[in-house]
């Protein structure tokens, strides 16, 4: 198993820490919780340079849930396919940014029909909505976001 945090110095989230040579073999691509995980390492970093970045928030969409938990979830108001972060913030023209966030490879990094059609009316809704393949693409992307090359 591999876990990624935020590396200041360098600017970018990485690799730290692999518990057997044996799992980072069979996962040589971080989960997308890890990378999710990186993400807002970064953001705690990055803070004093983007204060904005203290709105970003995660939606706990994803996951195995059991049948009692996905009932009471949809009650609740969980959708299907909304993706795993915003922005609320106006910037350059949009409203907000989202952030459907996946695996830079392997299982787990295919966009459903339901988060390409909250992509899309999301967009059309006049956000940011984007797919990011990793924490570094996010960083970027996030990063454009907030200082308008986006």
């Amino acid at each position: 198993m591999t876990w990624r945090t935020y590396n200041p110095a360098a600017g970018t989230a990485y690799h730290s820490k692999t518990r057997t040579r044996a799992a980072a073999k069979c996962r040589p691509y971080p989960l997308e919780c890890a990378e999710q995980q990186a993400l807002f390492e970064w953001a705690a970093w990055s803070e004093n340079k983007y204060p904005d970045l203290k709105w970003l928030a995660a939606i706990p969409n994803g996951g195995y849930r059991t049948p009692v938990e996905a009932a009471r979830f949809k009650g609740e108001g969980v959708r299907a396919g909304f993706p795993d972060m915003i922005l609320p913030v106006a910037r350059h023209g949009y409203h907000a940014l989202a952030i459907e966030l996946k695996r830079r490879k392997g299982a787990g990094s295919t966009v459903s029909d339901g988060q390409k059609a909250w992509i899309a009316y999301l967009t059309a809704q006049g956000w940011r909505a984007v797919v990011c393949y990793g924490a570094d693409e996010a960083i970027r992307e996030i990063e454009n976001y907030l200082r308008g090359a986006g």
